[in-house]
């Protein structure tokens, strides 16, 4: 679980800075201290506390606004909303993930390929890349099954997979994809098929190491395990 998500959605439980962050976020341009302090019926440096608290766990970000607008003495610092969004999801979800891949599928689909075989190709490749680009941190050739079990492992508990060793192979706990894994079955689990598949491959153990549709109630379908010989 992500800890700073954790941190910075629990800070908004604070009636004050939750009550900061909302007009931060509704005033659609930088916002002063004092501004802000008016706002919600506080001192100027209690505001300053909170809004700076907001700052460090990435729910706020603040700046002093560009030269022209600095006239004698300091400029005033200013809040605005974070860029980037906070999510805390219990079991770990990839709602995005999962529509990346979709909206890469419809845009790159071949005049001659099927919607769903564009899907599969898409998680593939996408499990390739992050496998690779795991393998290359390695600085490695040839990666023997222990070592791309234990690599892959520890991708996927990044990415909410829970993994867990069991007789030789690596079974996960959870599917990152359940929600649409119960509206469409055979599509979601294909596609967490292919993306595991792929990330096998990207580690360049494909040879040695195989995902394998392998459901189980409570479970994600697919489960890694040692190929045979």
């Amino acid at each position: 679980m992500d800890r700073a998500a954790v941190a910075a959605i629990a800070a908004l439980d604070d009636d004050v800075r939750r009550a900061l962050y909302e007009h931060v976020r509704a005033a659609g341009t930088p916002v002063t201290r004092e501004e802000a302090a008016a706002a919600v019926g506080i001192s100027r440096k209690l505001a300053a506390f909170h809004l700076d608290k907001l700052v460090e766990l990435g729910v706020l970000r603040s700046g002093f606004g560009p030269p022209s607008e600095r006239r004698v003495g300091r400029a005033p610092r200013r809040y605005e909303p974070a860029e980037e969004d906070i999510a805390v999801r219990v079991p770990e979800r990839s709602p995005e993930l999962l529509a990346s891949i979709l909206v890469e599928a419809v845009t790159s689909e071949g005049p001659d390929e099927r919607a769903e075989d564009a899907v599969l190709r898409v998680a593939r490749d996408r499990g390739a890349r992050i496998g690779a680009a795991e393998r290359a941190r390695l600085r490695g050739g040839r990666v023997g099954p222990e070592r791309a079990l234990a690599a892959s492992e520890e991708l996927l508990a990044q990415q909410g997979f829970e993994p867990f060793g069991e007789k030789g192979s690596v079974r996960l706990r959870n599917c990152p994809f359940h929600p649409m894994a119960g509206v469409a079955p055979g599509l979601v689990c294909g596609l967490n098929h292919a993306y595991l598949a792929g990330l096998v491959e990207g580690l360049g153990a494909g040879d040695r190491v195989a995902a394998e549709l392998a459901p189980r109630a409570g479970e994600c379908c697919v489960e890694l395990r040692p190929r045979q010989g």
